[in-house]
């Protein structure tokens, strides 16, 4: 067969156009069909085409789950945790409700663990000058100084025949720390104790950290069956998109991160302390 020979998928039989070949073990599979196939699923060239239908019908049956779904509390910001407690079911999706993009609704008992994973990102920050000329030059300080910007991602290991992870970013922007003189840094145990930076000082930061954790613990109750029913969840981090449309049934748990006050750090040009109000907290200057 030649490289530009007619294909069709070995799925549903209809014909596959140019660059819309999605490859697997043993035959052909279309975008189309493809896009019917889990959002966690990550291994389709290994798998054949009887394994390919098996996981449609599977996700044919989801449809009905999902339908029945009903959100009694929601964690999260653009992508979010949903649970459905009377159920035992929770889902993963940037949907309002796993009914609207067919979201893989799953057991809490299918949960074999949750961990927390931190992305941090630094800019180096330079000291500019200008010559004779007018040519800038940059050099670094000593020590080298830098910005961090900080992703928090939740990792579900769950026990499923057609993935084993589902990792989704609980905040929806990044967390930005401006670089802090060491001295105006707040006295707050670091959980990086080899960090000449400290996140830990910065409210948003723990704030994340925390809501991730407390993420973590829920999950773990729910999995061993000590969680039905609970109040858990305090500390947790939502967005305005998870709040729309959920419902007064939906808990959001107890003093919510504001986001918009997380987004706004700001490093005083007289002190150098970092603040997120519209004062410094040390010298009292206003925010620029």
């Amino acid at each position: 067969m030649g490289l530009f020979d007619k294909k069709y998928c070995d799925i549903c039989g209809e014909k596959i156009g140019l660059l819309g070949n999605r490859k697997l073990e043993d035959g052909n599979l279309c975008k189309d069909c493809a896009r019917k196939l889990s959002p966690w699923f990550s291994d389709r060239r290994r798998s054949t085409v009887d394994e390919i239908k098996e996981q449609l019908a599977w996700r044919e049956a989801n449809r009905e789950r999902a339908a029945q779904f009903r959100t009694t509390r929601a964690f999260g910001e653009r992508t979010k945790l949903l649970l459905d407690e009377n159920h035992r079911w929770f889902a993963v999706t940037q949907a309002v409700s796993p009914a609207d993009n067919n979201s893989d609704v799953l057991d809490f008992d299918v949960i074999t663990g949750c961990r927390t994973d931190i992305d941090e990102s630094r800019t180096e920050l330079k000291i500019e000058s200008r010559d004779q000329d007018g040519k800038v030059t940059s050099r670094s300080y000593n020590p080298p100084r830098y910005d961090y910007d900080y992703d928090f991602y939740i990792i579900i290991s769950v026990n499923v025949p057609y993935f084993n992870e589902m990792k989704f970013k609980l905040n929806d922007s990044s967390v930005h720390i401006p670089f802090q003189p060491s001295g105006m840094r707040s006295p707050v145990n670091s959980f990086l104790p080899n960090r000449s930076e400290e996140p830990m000082y910065d409210s948003c930061y723990r704030a994340y950290r925390e809501s991730c954790d407390e993420i973590c613990r829920m999950l773990d109750q729910f999995r061993t069956g000590m969680g039905h029913g609970a109040q858990a969840g305090a500390g947790m981090v939502y967005g305005a998109q998870a709040d729309a449309g959920m419902g007064n049934g939906v808990q959001t748990g107890a003093a919510p991160v504001q986001n918009s006050a997380c987004l706004q750090s700001w490093t005083c040009p007289y002190c150098g302390r970092v603040n997120q109000g519209k004062f410094c907290e040390n010298c009292g200057a206003q925010k620029p």
